[in-house]
């Protein structure tokens, strides 16, 4: 059995200070909003640090977009407040917050009878770059691959030149927050891998990105935090790493063997905190991984013939769902979690096994 599981993105300390001494971009604390009936967003509450990624993950239909324009003031929720650069977006200080925001929507607007230029020229005036437009135009193109481009018609572009158009359209006035909404949405996957690797790019210089999807792989190995929202509200937010090891407090690992019942033993074994079997493979939760040599060594020395053994890393995916799980169930605009991709298989098909967030026994 080969591991394709992800490493959870570790932070580092240059994008991320400790949690008591972080300087926060945007505070959004117990918002919530309706447009007619319909409640979009609900005691909403997200802080995004300086200088880092953070991600708002959820289903279509979330609040993520919602939030986004509660951030920049595009609506006025009425009731909680938000905070950008330490004013509030729709009062008399809104222009400065978005004058120091860039903005890429989902479905970003943009002149197709005019070339690429003509686009960038007339939003360089709309930011009041003035003399240095046209060097800032040049700056940004070519940040994102697009100089070539730019003396042809944008309705010729593809989706993916017209992403990285929209983005170097947002960062021509060298923003300090940058909001990107689905910002691969209908990208081929060279070209999502490509923007994505741009965005981390973005934050070499101290610039902060809070960025929304419902793509974890799109998310994996990105975020520096996230937040898991649902029915326009924060399930659960902090740092990846930080939260899974909340689900998983303990060292896990996946023994397969010729013969699974011999595999059992092991529940006796030193070190060995909770064990449970499915089918061929055993899932142990262990005191510290150093014990798996000895756990291997006295397997063999029973004369069990191991097939693999794989320790057990959570993905964001495994994080996201396990959230979701504890918070009420998915919801039916979200499909389950794959099977069949050779990712190792979850606590639940081990019903025996103790939950690592509850700490009890699954019947």
């Amino acid at each position: 059995m080969q591991d394709l599981s992800l490493d959870l993105h570790q932070p580092s300390a240059d994008h991320l200070t400790n949690q008591t001494e972080r300087e926060s971009v945007v505070r959004v604390k117990g918002v919530s909003h309706w447009f007619g009936d319909i409640q979009a967003l609900t005691n909403l509450d997200i802080d995004v640090a300086k200088g880092s990624i953070s991600v708002l993950l959820g289903p279509n239909g979330a609040g993520k977009t919602t939030a986004i324009r509660a951030i920049t003031g595009a609506i006025d929720p009425p009731s909680g407040s938000v905070s950008v650069f330490g004013f509030s977006p729709t009062s008399d200080d809104g222009e400065e917050v978005r004058r120091r925001c860039g903005v890429v929507s989902a479905k970003p607007s943009l002149y197709d009878r005019l070339d690429g230029w003509d686009n960038l020229r007339y939003a360089a005036e709309l930011y009041g770059l003035g003399r240095k437009a046209d060097d800032r135009i040049r700056e940004a193109a070519a940040q994102f691959g697009i100089d070539a481009a730019l003396d042809h018609q944008v309705g010729g572009y593809s989706t993916g030149m017209k992403t990285r158009l929209a983005l170097a359209r947002s960062v021509l006035h060298e923003p300090d927050l940058l909001l990107l909404d689905e910002p691969t949405s209908g990208l081929d996957p060279e070209s999502a891998v490509a923007v994505l690797e741009l965005i981390r790019d973005m934050t070499s210089g101290g610039r902060t990105v809070l960025l929304c999807t419902h793509l974890l792989l799109e998310a994996e190995g990105l975020a520096d935090e996230i937040v898991v929202m649902q029915h326009g509200t924060s399930l659960i937010s902090g740092r990846p790493n930080e939260l899974a090891a909340g689900y998983w407090p303990h060292p896990q690992v996946r023994i397969t063997a010729l013969d699974p019942a011999s595999l059992d033993v092991l529940a006796n074994m030193p070190g060995v905190i909770s064990y449970g079997r499915s089918g061929d493979t055993a899932q142990l939760d262990l005191d510290t991984a150093d014990r798996i040599p000895q756990l291997i060594t006295n397997l063999i020395q029973h004369g069990t013939q191991i097939q693999s053994v794989v320790p057990f890393t959570p993905s964001l995916e495994d994080l996201y769902f396990a959230v979701r799980r504890d918070m009420g169930g998915p919801s039916t605009d979200m499909p389950p979690p794959p099977t069949g991709t050779g990712r190792p298989v979850r606590t639940g098909a081990f019903p025996t096994l103790t939950n690592a967030a509850s700490g009890q026994q699954k019947g």
